[in-house]
């Protein structure tokens, strides 16, 4: 409770931070000490969570806690340590017998020490209850408040942090640099307990504590978001130049911290919850700080989607800005690239161009708009310009020209005019045409002339119209100034915008007039500046004209159309002065026509209808009348648009079109009753259908034809308005359609539009119908994206105004160099010049800028004040990058690698200070040191590390760290208050600084850093132990300053050699200082010896103590062995690692019951201790049984084992006897069983924020609000027993010690089966490694069943305990190899072991990492759990190898191989080159190494019953194996290891593979094969090629004496034999070529050896055979069924190498058998190959003469071998005997074996005697080498000229062995064959005997050779019939017959049935006829 009263007090002097009267110096010592606080909570929770620390005991946590004091007040009993007051005296170790109850170094010993004691102890307690005397807070008597309300008082962690926040924001408005500074760092501290303490899930928890927690996060965050909008109003011209210096920096590292804030707190889709209006405010701020966003992006991406959620009025202002900055951005970069020489990339500027134009408004660089109109202009130039570009461009003028703000649009058509005038100028008369005029291409685009036509001429505004004239004028003038091309493609895109451009007809005006021009005809050829049609729809469409003179012009000119008409003198009317002067006013009609048809109607006419009245209508025997009325009925049919497509089928629209034709003959009246019915129905069908329109429209009879009609009937209204309207329709149809005029118009309606034309359109003419207009607003018009009232808003305009000018000068850094900012930007707009502060907040912003100028402020200092400012500054950089999550890789750490920073700090290490002042300013020096150190540790070089540690090693002693030992007269009684802080200060940082340098030299390599940091090391160690000594003075033990030394002499010995560095002092002596001085603090501080009872601090100086004796024990080990024994006591993991060290051991356990294998065994299966105590108890059995154990009871030997006696029997026994004894009474297996079964594989013993996974639901009933708060301390399901929080009495620490004779409860007991083994060996060993705080009494030990051993509260097991145990078992597998297979197949223990750890788990981390989202420090947490679980699966994988070697059937298990396999590849499948640190890769690649050597040993020790599992593991991930073999591979010099265990997996595997090809040729396999995954799936070809080609290069890289090149050699080899691509990719590489050109060579060196005597050169020749058998080897598996391959080493001359280096294969029956092989494969069927082995060795060619007539041919040195060989069965026998098999397929070969009488050879063969003729191998060669040269007749023939060969042949027709006699029968049946023999078959008996009796056999395949054979005979022989007509024989043939009729057989033998009984038929046909 002390805690939580000083932390309240703490909170409350905070606020003196305001005060003056240097009471902020309080504040400041308050949030040192809250920042202190949430620094060692993070510790200590890192160590609760940490599942290696885990334990069931709760005591040992709470003995040694802050709050043991509360002992007291829960009344515990009596205590054998003396009370705070008490008088027992201190052990006396030193001789001192002086009390302290806190050992804080504080409490009395200021007083005498001959004082009372009590007295001080009374003393003491006051000021533990008033640590404050500033505050004179009056604190209640902790000793008399009930316990209950003091547990009601306690802090949760979430409230701590909470509170710290509250309490600590306001202080961020404080004016004081360093106050802000340091509440900013203990903010982020509290940040990083924040992360773990309060969940996400807080924003939906409605419990009380969960909803006041909300409260005050929403407070909190409310109030940083008004620290933010205060720093940021602060930032003004008003302001000095440093207060705006603060204010910014302050701004960005409280923006960052908010940031990082909500990132930890508040999920982005939960944001919305928050709706505090300042933060938002400060939000939408920081979304548009140009400067912030472009220093720190990521937070910057943060903020606009936290943004986006809480405010979407101002994320859409958000957007809108940044999108205007990103156009500004293009605009700038446009304007470079338009300027640079050279060629442009035209689709790049154009793209920019286009994004630039969005923010053209705001800035108003009309250059812009200039070199846009010039870029359109030079892209339309070329006739072969791309097309893509001319669209483009198009687009961008389209957008200018209809640009919604005036001056822009002005601007852009004044740059078309001044284009047109410069491409059309008078000027421009000298020139040529052709380069000038076609400038103006880009405006020669309907679409261009539209947005002209339409939208230019009729602005309001002159600026505008005038210019869009002006162009129009000049273009339509001038065509003298134009070529021929450019002036018909102006008048091409000028003939669809005409309808528009009419509008402006005019009598008066110069445009008027040209455009008058355009439909007038101007000779009588008809020619005229427009083509024939659209002038004549122009003079038609100027009758529509407002304007009467404009009509009047029309009349005259379409007189000339009219009268020049084809056929006009039999046309109506003739065109006389009455009719000219009406046709001016002809179709002004008052009144308008609805055009409105009816398209959703039901119709319910019938088609038929419809065709009847079209009958009607168009029959010429039908009257006029009649067919009126049928028209008129049409005409109310046709208001139904869906009857439109029947009429248009029948051709209605021809036939009313001839009606009209014959009306306006001269002979026509009689048709003008059908004209009006005639013009409604085609006026419907052209206004419903578009394409009718487009077409009727290019008909100029048509158009004529209407416009006679209404001439002839225009007295009659209802003719005069459906011809006006037809003609309105067709005139104006090219402008009424939208989709031509603007892109992006697409409809999803399938109906035909309705008719609509421009609002121009309609305002100038006089129109007949009554339409809607479209296009009142430019469709190419752009949306200005911001509002004029959004670009009034300051930070609005600021952030454009940043983004150009960042975007101007390409960046911050250019804009910083401007020497003078005001004349470089003269040219720009007021709203666009930076003010003097804009560029100071860049200069702040910019950490690269700012660092420098720090460094140079530094440098150039002239005061304390400067140097302290400019440290200020620099912190804040070195804050903020650790905010922004770049610590080692951000600006810091950039300026880190320049020496700038090393002048700054030089002076400051080098020269001692001289006065307080000094002192101080040392002080914040090393503080910055140690804040950028702590944050670039891992990324500092070695260059600097070198420069920090000589310039401490300089000036010895009078160097920095000679400050750590002040000289005897500075005692702090001569020191002033003041002095003695500063001095306290300068220690503790220089201290810091020590150890921070200790840790970055342990990653330094090079000889130089090596040396330094070692001198380092050591002159650190003697200053650390002259502190310890002073520290001990007995007038002043300060423990602070006691504490720091030992933090400092832990660092100094972590490293082995520590003490090996000094000129001075031998290391001995160093380290026997260092052992004294150390026993004399851990004797006065152990809880054991009396001290930490009393002591709040002592803990620490314990904890330190204890590694600095763990260090100094390696460190004394490593220089004397005598010296083991004295320091070991305690290490005996260590100790034990010598065999020395454990017999030392086991002789000082001689008196513990139990002895040392019996307490070790014991501490290992202790259920309630922790793993990492376990896990050194199975480090120490392992170590045990390193030495070999009798294994039987001797006496005489030294190291006996375990010893074990049975008190009944009084027998003992020792060695493995006494092992397994001892095993079997632990049940031992069971228990590491359960071990494994209860294995926690989290990175966290339990997560403060942990609901987020885990949602348990809490009983509301009689749960308080109180307990409501323990959801965010929930521990693992695995670990808690309810949702309800533990009772007090679980936790209550009953004593400090146990009492005498006490028993400790045990989680794992020891089971009553035990029985020889003594009760108090048993107490005593369940005692070991238990807590001395928790004591209650239990029953005996033999009484508890083993189940309910195992079934109580478990400590965790993490994966690093069971890697000990897998190691554990590994040895015991060793030392028992049958009684620890036995007991791991009964407790299926490998099972448990091997699915423990799934790939998934580790991928899941691994991930985590490659994405590090999260605090630094759980990212090593993450790191460190992914090294235990891949040493965990290595330790596994080096276990079940073991259990492999030893017994095979062990690992054979389905349960237990496919789930093992599946991980195993899993993991082999994790890329190391994706981001993970070289520590998490190396120990990746040592997993690799175990898992290739298991799956390797499983394949070569179980591989038949293996290798399936194997293959249908593999075929899921086959292709990411083969990348990490072809990884593994490129580790070959810097990771052999696993170089060899890939390519011996790889190599296993494949001959596995090529065996099981051998054996199972016919079976279909369910899983695929190997060779089909590496051939025939396509995601693994690329990678098999890859894998080939690499170990091809590796092989031939590699020296022939590299024991690594076997390794690949033997991989290379299986590859080849199994795959194609590997083949392919060999061949590719040229491996045949090199390895025959590398026998040659051989044959050289052997020929040239062979001359010199001597052992040098017999072991010279063994090592090239060796070479040349790895050549001939690799040429076989190249070859090895494959045709190319075999082709190539023919051209390469195979067969002549081998035949020069014959003599050598003689001499070597091994080398011999492999070139054998090599043909074998070589000559199998390839005809090429066999007939190579029958040239002469001088060469290959394929002349006849080439061929060796005096055998002098490889082939007749193979007959010559197989001649000598023939008889003694041998390898080399059976291989040249296939191979002659081989080649007696081959014509050439079978003639020289014929020639050389070989076989011959096959009389002399030995047949057996007697009943059983079973043959031997050399029969069965011989057989199969007949069969082969019997398959041709020239080979049967052959055979038969050999005297005997027949009777032979029957005689072997007759063994007993199927396989000789099948073969033999197979011979004799293709002998048959042969014309030649049939006579000498047919006369002898015996074989026609022979044959007959196979129709008899009980084997179908002998009967189909019986019958085949007696086919062949009978065939084209006639003589032949007397022979097998013999009765005898008759009668087998139809027996045989008959059977086999009936018979059914297989499915499989369908076909050979079939052969069999066609055989059978026709020999009963031939002998029946």
């Amino acid at each position: 409770m002390l805690v939580v009263l000083s932390l309240q007090s703490l909170l409350s002097l905070l606020n003196l931070a305001f005060g003056g009267d240097g009471r902020h110096q309080l504040a400041l010592q308050a949030v040192s000490c809250l920042q202190q606080l949430c620094i060692f909570l993070r510790t200590r929770l890192n160590f609760h969570r940490d599942p290696s620390f885990s334990s069931s005991e709760q005591g040992t946590a709470s003995q040694n806690s802050s709050i043991s004091y509360c002992q007291e007040a829960r009344g515990a009993p009596g205590s054998q340590n003396p009370s705070p007051g008490s008088s027992s005296p201190r052990p006396s170790v030193i001789g001192r017998t002086v009390q302290r109850p806190r050992g804080d170094g504080q409490d009395w010993d200021a007083v005498s020490s001959s004082g009372n004691s009590t007295q001080a102890n009374a003393n003491s307690r006051v000021s533990l209850h008033s640590p404050f005397d500033v505050g004179h807070t009056d604190l209640p008597d902790i000793e008399n408040e009930d316990t209950l309300e003091l547990q009601m008082k306690q802090l949760s962690l979430p409230q701590f942090c909470v509170s710290i926040l509250e309490n600590a924001i306001p202080l961020l408005r404080t004016g004081s640099r360093r106050v802000t500074m340091e509440v900013l760092e203990l903010l982020v501290d509290n940040m990083s307990l924040i992360g773990d303490a309060i969940s996400e899930n807080v924003w939906e928890d409605d419990s009380l504590f969960a909803l006041e927690l909300r409260d005050k996060l929403l407070l909190v965050l409310g109030l940083l978001g008004e620290t933010i909008l205060y720093h940021k109003s602060n930032i003004s011209a008003e302001q000095p130049k440093v207060m705006l210096v603060h204010h910014r920096m302050t701004f960005i590292s409280i923006s960052l911290f908010t940031v990082r804030l909500l990132q930890v707190l508040l999920p982005v889709e939960k944001a919305s919850k928050v709706t505090q209006k300042s933060l938002l405010n400060a939000l939408f701020l920081l979304s548009l700080d140009m400067s912030f966003s472009l220093e720190y992006p990521s937070m910057h991406e943060s903020i606009a989607a936290y943004l986006e959620q809480m405010s979407t009025e101002n994320y859409s202002i958000y957007k809108q800005v940044s999108e205007a900055a990103y156009s500004i951005e293009c605009t700038c970069s446009f304007m470079v690239e338009v300027h640079k020489e050279g060629d442009k990339n035209l689709s790049e500027l154009l793209e920019l161009a286009d994004q630039a134009l969005s923010s053209l408004p705001f800035h108003l660089h009309f250059p812009l708009l200039q070199e846009c109109i010039h870029i359109c202009s030079n892209i339309w130039k070329s006739a072969e310009a791309n097309s893509l570009l001319q669209v483009e461009s198009q687009k961008l003028l389209l957008h200018l020209l209809s640009h919604p703000l005036l001056n822009i649009k002005a601007e852009a058509y004044h740059c078309c005019l001044e284009v047109v005038k410069d491409c059309l100028g008078i000027h421009n008369i000298a020139k040529p045409v052709k380069s000038v005029c076609q400038g103006v291409h880009f405006l020669l685009h309907p679409k261009v002339l539209y947005e002209i036509c339409t939208f230019g001429l009729q602005e309001d505004k002159s600026e505008v119209n005038s210019t869009a004239k002006a162009i129009l004028i000049h273009l339509l003038q001038g065509r003298l100034m134009m070529e021929v091309l450019t002036w018909n493609k102006f008048i091409e895109a000028l003939c669809p915008v005409i309808p528009v451009l009419q509008g402006y007809a005019d009598t008066k005006d110069t445009l008027g007039k040209c455009i008058l021009s355009l439909s007038e005809t101007t000779c009588d050829k008809g020619e005229g500046i427009l083509p024939g049609t659209p002038r004549l729809q122009a003079a038609l469409r100027l009758l529509f004209s407002k304007k009467q003179l404009v009509r009047s012009v029309a009349a005259k000119h379409l007189a000339f159309h009219v009268l020049n008409e084809e056929g006009a003198n039999l046309k109506r009317p003739c065109l006389n002065g009455n009719v000219l002067s009406s046709i001016s006013n002809l179709f002004i009609i008052e009144g308008a026509m609805e055009l409105k048809l009816d398209d959703k109607m039901n119709s319910i006419i019938k088609a038929e209808t419809v065709e009847k009245l079209y009958d009607i209508l168009t029959s010429d025997a039908v009257d006029l009348v009649l067919r009126k009325s049928a028209a008129e009925q049409l005409v109310v049919i046709l208001e139904d648009t869906k009857m439109h497509g029947i009429l248009k089928k029948l051709g209605v629209i021809e036939k009313i079109l001839a009606y009209l034709n014959e009306c306006v003959h001269v002979d026509g009246k009689l048709m003008e009753s059908l004209v009006v019915p005639c013009l409604i129905l085609l006026r419907k069908i052209v206004c419903a259908d578009p394409a009718v329109r487009l077409s009727l429209a290019q008909q100029p009879s048509l158009l004529l034809l209407l416009f006679r009609v209404s001439l002839i009937l225009q007295s009659d209204r209802a003719v005069l308005i459906e011809a006006a309207v037809l003609l309105c329709l067709l005139l104006f149809d090219e402008v009424a359609r939208t989709e031509t005029w603007a892109d992006g118009i697409t409809s999803n309606n399938t109906e035909a539009p309705a008719f609509s034309l421009p609002v121009a359109v309609v305002r100038r003419y006089h129109l007949p119908v009554r339409i809607t207009a479209h296009h009142v607003v430019s469709p190419n018009t752009v949306v200005v994206p911001l509002s004029s009232e959004c670009l009034a808003m300051k930070p609005v305009a600021d952030m454009l105004k940043m983004a150009w000018n960042l975007s101007w000068y390409h960046g911050i850094e250019n804009l910083l160099q401007l020497v003078n900012y005001e004349k470089e930007t003269e040219t720009f707009l007021d709203s666009l010049k930076l003010s003097s502060e804009d560029i100071l907040i860049l200069k702040i912003t910019h950490t690269n800028y700012g660092l420098q100028d720090c460094l140079s402020l530094i440098i150039q200092a002239a005061s304390h004040r400067d140097v302290r400012t400019a440290l200020t500054r620099l912190s804040f950089y070195v804050l903020n990058d650790r905010l922004a999550l770049k610590c080692s890789s951000g600006p810091c750490g950039a300026a880190l690698k320049s020496f700038v920073w090393q002048k700054a700090m030089n002076r400051f290490l080098q020269v001692l200070p001289a006065s307080v002042e000094d002192e101080k300013l040392l002080v914040d020096v090393l503080r910055f040191l140690n804040k950028l150190l702590r944050e670039q540790k891992s990324n500092l070089e070695s260059d600097h590390l070198k420069w920090i540690l000589k310039s401490l090693l300089k000036n010895q002693p009078k160097s920095l760290t000679g400050l750590l030992v002040r000289p005897e007269s500075q005692v702090q009684d001569e020191m002033d208050e003041t002095q003695a802080a500063v001095r306290q200060r300068l220690d503790k940082e220089l201290i810091r600084l020590c150890n921070l340098l200790l840790v970055c030299s342990m990653s330094v390599t090079d000889r130089e850093s090596l040396e330094l940091a070692g001198s380092f090391r050591t002159e650190l160690a003697l200053k650390l132990l002259q502190c310890l000594r002073l520290t001990d003075a007995p007038h002043f033990y300060g423990l602070p300053s006691l504490e720091r030394t030992l933090q400092g002499m832990v660092h100094v010995t972590a490293l082995p050699g520590w003490s090996t560095y000094s000129a001075a002092v031998d290391p001995v002596t160093i380290c026997k200082k260092y052992l004294t001085g150390l026993l004399e603090v851990i004797s006065s501080f152990y809880v054991e010896w009396g001290g930490n009872a009393m002591s709040f601090m002592g803990k620490g100086v314990t904890k330190s103590t204890v590694l600095c004796l763990l260090h100094l024990s390696h460190e004394m080990m490593a220089q004397a062995k005598d010296m083991v024994r004295f320091t070991a006591l305690g290490i005996g993991s260590a100790l034990t690692s010598l065999e020395m060290g454990c017999i030392a051991l086991a002789e000082s356990c001689q008196n513990i019951s139990g002895g040392l294998w019996g307490t070790v065994i014991n501490i290992l299966l202790d259920q309630s201790e922790c793993s990492m105590v376990r896990r050194e108890a199975a480090f120490i059995l392992q170590n045990l049984l390193v030495i070999p154990i009798p294994t039987e009871d001797m006496k005489d030997c030294i190291w006996q084992g375990p010893c074990v006696h049975d008190e009944e029997s009084g027998l003992s026994q020792t060695g493995i006897p006494a092992l397994k004894a001892l095993l079997y009474h632990c049940q031992f297996y069971e228990h590491v069983n359960q071990m494994v079964k209860h294995c926690y594989l989290g990175c966290y013993m339990f997560d403060l924020s942990s609901y987020k996974e885990d949602k348990l639901s809490v009983e509301k009933g009689g749960v308080t609000d109180f307990d409501d708060s323990l959801n965010l301390w929930k521990a693992p399901p695995s670990q808690r027993k309810s949702s309800h929080s533990h009772s007090t009495s679980e936790t209550m620490v009953l004593s400090a010690s146990p009492s005498l004779g006490s028993v400790t409860e045990r989680q794992a007991a020891v089971p009553g089966s035990a029985s020889f083994i003594p009760e108090a060996v048993v107490d005593r060993l369940t005692a070991q490694g238990q807590s001395d705080t928790t004591i209650t009494e239990s029953p005996s030990q033999h009484d508890a069943p083993m189940s309910a051993g195992l079934s109580k509260q478990r400590a965790v097991v993490t994966p690093a305990l069971l890697s000990a145990v897998c190691s554990l078992l590994h040895n015991l597998l060793v030392v028992m190899p049958k009684d620890t297979g036995i007991a791991l197949q009964q407790t299926h223990l490998l099972t448990t072991l091997s699915s423990l750890v799934s790939t998934n788990l580790v991928e899941r981390y691994i991930l985590e990492l490659k994405a590090p989202l999260g605090h630094q420090c759980h990212m090593e947490h993450v790191k460190a759990q992914v090294l235990l679980l891949l040493q965990y699966l290595s330790s596994v994988s080096r276990l079940l190898k073991s259990c492999l070697l030893v017994d095979s059937d062990l690992v054979s298990q389905d349960e237990l191989l496919k789930p093992l396999l599946g991980n195993t590849f899993r993991i082999l499948t994790i890329r190391p080159k994706a981001g993970l640190d070289p520590e998490l890769t190396s120990v990746l690649h040592e997993t690799w190494v175990d898992s290739f050597s298991l799956v390797a040993t499983l394949l070569w020790k179980n591989g038949q019953i293996s290798f399936p599992s194997v293959t249908a593991a593999l075929a899921n991930h086959c292709t990411a194996i083969i990348d990490t073999i072809s990884d593994c591979i490129h580790l070959s010099t810097t990771y052999p290891a696993l170089y060899v265990a890939s390519l011996q997996f790889l190599s296993v595997l494949l001959n596995e593979e090529g065996r099981k090809q051998l054996q199972d040729k016919q079976s279909v396999c369910q899983n695929p094969t190997i060779s089909f995954l590496l051939d025939h799936t396509e995601e693994c070809q690329a990678s098999v090629t890859q894998l080939t080609a690499l170990i091809i290069q590796d092989c031939e890289r590699k020296s022939s004496k590299d024991v690594l090149k076997e390794v690949a050699t033997n991989a290379l080899l299986s590859l080849l034999a199994v795959s194609k691509n590997a083949q392919k990719c060999a061949l590719e590489a040229d491996l045949i070529d090199s390895c025959i050109e590398n026998m040659k060579h051989i044959h050289a060196q052997l020929n040239l050896d062979s001359l010199k005597p001597g052992k040098a050169q017999r072991r010279k020749e063994d090592y090239l055979i060796k070479e040349l058998r790895c050549s001939m080897q690799l040429l076989r598996n190249c070859l090895f069924q494959n045709e190319e391959c075999k082709m190539a080493a023919l051209k390469a001359h195979l067969v002549p190498v081998l035949h020069s280096l014959w003599p050598w294969f003689l001499a070597d029956d091994s080398s011999m058998e492999i070139a054998l092989h090599l043909l074998c494969v070589y000559t199998a069927n390839y005809p090429a190959g066999c007939a190579s082995l029958c040239w002469a060795s001088g060469g290959q060619s394929s002349l006849p003469s080439a061929r060796s007539a005096a055998g002098n041919s490889l082939m007749h040195s193979i007959l010559k071998l197989a001649s000598h060989v023939s008889n003694d069965n041998s390898p080399v026998q059976q291989v040249v005997f296939c191979l002659i098999s081989n080649l007696a397929l081959s014509h050439d070969c079978k003639g020289i074996i014929q020639k050389s009488n070989f076989l011959q050879n096959f009389l002399s063969l030995s047949l057996p005697k007697g009943s059983n003729k079973n043959s031997g191998n050399v029969s069965t060669l011989w057989l199969k080498l007949l069969l082969n040269i019997s398959f041709g007749e020239d080979g049967q023939q052959m055979v038969m000229k050999i005297n005997g060969f027949l009777d032979q042949i029957i005689e072997m027709c007759k063994y007993k062995h199927k396989s000789s006699q099948y073969l033999a029968l197979l011979i004799l049946h293709n002998i048959c064959f042969s014309p030649a023999n049939k006579p000498k078959i047919l006369g002898n008996d015996q074989a026609i005997a022979v044959l007959s009796a196979c129709l008899e056999s009980n084997s179908p395949a002998v009967q189909r050779i019986g019958a085949a054979s007696l086919w062949a005979l009978l065939h084209n022989y006639q003589k032949a019939k007397v022979t097998l007509k013999n009765p005898s024989i008759r009668r087998r043939i139809d027996e045989a017959y008959s059977l086999v009729k009936k018979s059914s057989p297989q499915p499989e033998e369908n076909e050979l049935h079939a052969y069999h009984l066609k055989c059978l038929e026709n020999i009963v046909q031939l002998l029946d006829c």
